[in-house]
């Protein structure tokens, strides 16, 4: 079993993308899965695949869902983070949903990957005439800020969308939203990074690690040990608990988010629900119905609660919806940090370790540019946006909240 110049934990699509773009600066690259790639397991296999430049305000407190009771003391400090986050976090989000899109239009534009990305505007939905006024004002803010969004109205959403029955006052539209298919992106990438010469290994966890000298010198998995020149750790919701066990910590939450489809006419184009955290994708046959931010620990246990609220929610919206038969359920992990930026950079007192995780509920809209930035960070070179945004101890400081 030969050892990899660089070995990437997680085959989601942020593991992925590191690959990619570590694998074009040169020498070896091997990436880890503990299930199959594109499998249920994985944030990035269940969701809609939104990606563009829509979507890239933080997370507030008001946007997840906590049970009640007393916190653990990490969900307590990462509340308070939350709660201090910074809104300027929206034009680094921008930016790097910005060269994300511009990454999947060029690396899509022909090849397998062909089918599996489509860029034909976002439709976001109102029925509230208040919460529309308050859409277009932020719209407009937005827009001078080079996101290209315009305001329609009802018959402007039926001319878009002449199939469909709208039941809403007004629309936000933008002519950059975009969506991935998942998981046949992450399938797609997956075979496309394997014919270029990258070891892709589903079905491996991490055991354990060894570490000497300032540097991670020996992985343990459940198919064997591997001696990696560099690590990245891009596992998702469950990153913490890889690099807990290097004495690394981080702060990051999973928050869970939920998926159905359902049959029958759907948008040619996804649309978001304004007053609702739902979002619909097309699929072949009908859309995929996702949404949802509770915070509730590593449970992935679908809530059909959940599920019936968000296609209540649809069936408002687009009346058609309401007695349409569904079909697949997913809920899935989404890994978030406080400020909703990712962590991407090196890890702690080694040299060789790095991470790339944390994009939360947009983070399929960021893996491709965090994953260039990652690459160009373990090479060495000029990144591409400034890193500092990012910085994996940016939370490692004692802070006031005393925990």
């Amino acid at each position: 079993m030969d050892d990899p110049d660089v070995l990437v934990i997680g085959g989601g699509v942020a593991g992925l993308f590191c690959a990619h773009f570590l694998r074009q600066a040169g020498g070896s690259v091997t990436v880890v899965e503990r299930g199959p790639v594109g499998g249920a397991q994985s944030c990035s296999t269940g969701n809609t695949g939104f990606v563009g430049t829509h979507g890239a305000a933080p997370l507030t407190e008001s946007d997840v869902d906590r049970p009640s009771g007393q916190p653990d003391a990490d969900l307590a400090r990462w509340l308070w983070h939350l709660r201090r986050a910074d809104p300027s976090a929206f034009g680094v989000l921008l930016e790097l949903k910005r060269q994300s899109y511009e990454i999947l239009r060029k690396l899509c534009a022909s090849g397998a990957l062909a089918e599996t990305f489509a860029a034909p505007g976002m439709i976001v939905a109102y029925r509230d005439p208040e919460a529309f006024d308050r859409a277009c004002r932020t719209a407009q803010v937005t827009a001078e800020r080079g996101v290209p969004l315009r305001i329609l109205n009802p018959g402007e959403v039926t001319e878009l969308e002449p199939d469909v029955e709208f039941d809403i006052c007004g629309a936000v539209y933008n002519e950059e939203g975009a969506y991935v298919r998942v998981p046949s992106l992450l399938t797609s990438l997956a075979a496309t990074l394997t014919e270029a010469g990258i070891d892709l290994r589903p079905d491996t966890e991490i055991l354990g690690a060894e570490t000497s000298g300032g540097r991670v010198t020996r992985l343990r998995t459940t198919r064997g040990d591997l001696r990696p020149g560099q690590v990245v750790v891009a596992a998702g919701a469950w990153s913490p608990g890889v690099l807990r066990d290097l004495g690394v910590p981080l702060l990051l939450q999973p928050i869970r988010g939920h998926a159905v489809t359902v049959e029958g006419t759907a948008p040619r184009r996804p649309v978001t629900l304004g007053e609702e955290q739902v979002a619909l994708a097309p699929v072949p046959g009908g859309l995929r119905v996702g949404g949802g931010r509770e915070l509730v620990g590593y449970d992935r246990t679908a809530s059909p609660d959940r599920m019936a609220a968000m296609l209540r929610a649809a069936g408002r919206y687009l009346p058609a919806l309401r007695d349409a038969p569904t079909g697949e359920v997913w809920s899935g992990l989404r890994p978030c940090s406080p400020d909703s930026l990712p962590f991407i950079g090196r890890a702690g007192r080694y040299d060789n370790l790095y991470v790339a995780c944390g994009g939360g509920h947009i983070g399929m809209g960021l893996a491709p540019a965090g994953g260039r930035l990652l690459a160009q960070l373990v090479a060495g070179r000029s990144p591409d946006i400034d890193p500092t945004p990012f910085r994996v101890g940016r939370y490692s400081t004692e802070d006031n909240h005393g925990t």
